[in-house]
């Protein structure tokens, strides 16, 4: 099992959880619509630290974005599995060709 899927595990986990009892289980209670949010702010602070070039914050905004992605996802019931299933399929395939598909 990959370090993503268990966070992702932790993250389904929390689901219903009480939202006094973890960061997870607030941000999931808030809904959808604030967890896509929190993604973006996230998403905005690596992309400010990669433009800086401080690979040190950059790497623990990346970090942020992809807990806060799987967060997103979960709040909309998308399962990691489906994820990387459309990566692998994607697989070999140039972006280019991939673009122009859709």
């Amino acid at each position: 099992m990959t370090v993503l899927q268990t966070l992702f595990d932790t993250i389904e986990a929390r689901k219903g959880a009480d939202p006094a009892s973890s960061w997870t289980a607030q941000l999931l209670a808030k809904g959808p619509e604030k967890c896509a949010e929190k993604f973006g702010e996230e998403a905005v602070e690596a992309i400010v630290e990669a433009v800086r070039g401080d690979r040190a914050r950059l790497t623990a905004e990346a970090a942020d974005v992809l807990y806060h992605l799987l967060v997103m996802l979960a709040a909309r019931d998308v399962a990691l599995g489906d994820v990387l299933a459309e990566l692998e399929r994607r697989a070999g395939t140039s972006g280019l060709e991939e673009k122009a598909r859709r």
